[in-house]
């Protein structure tokens, strides 16, 4: 079992910065694999980014590389998004998710779901 807290959403204009948090509980963190999804109003869940367990692995989604960057600590059990140069279309609830395998995008491939975090991002 395994619990996701996030953290660090908020209002932010654009082009600017904000860095999303997510702690997540239980033992063997390391062997979670790791992705953050975002959901703007009316539409569905999208994948933005995954980490392997050690974190020598990252995926993307296309649309997002060179602007977000996802990195964990194992340590202190958190994985956080780094999220730059940002977009009104950015605006979404952003959800931390984990995974036992695979650095996949499909939401039905993630076992855990933190509750999300709001990010606004105005003109």
């Amino acid at each position: 079992q395994v619990q996701l807290v996030e953290s660090g959403g908020g209002l932010v204009q654009a082009g600017g910065s904000l860095r999303l948090s997510c702690a997540a509980s239980g033992r063997t963190f390391s062997q979670w694999i790791m992705g953050w999804f975002h959901q703007a109003p009316g539409k569905e869940r999208e994948f933005v980014a995954a980490i392997s367990g050690s974190g020598a692995s990252t995926n993307y989604a296309d649309s997002l590389k060179g602007r977000f960057t996802i990195s964990r600590d194992n340590a202190k059990n958190m994985v956080y998004l780094q999220m730059n140069s940002l977009r009104p279309e950015d605006t979404a609830v952003y959800y931390c998710a984990a995974r036992l395998s695979g650095l996949g995008d499909s939401t039905n491939q993630y076992t855990f779901w933190g509750q999300g975090t709001q990010v606004t991002v105005s003109s």
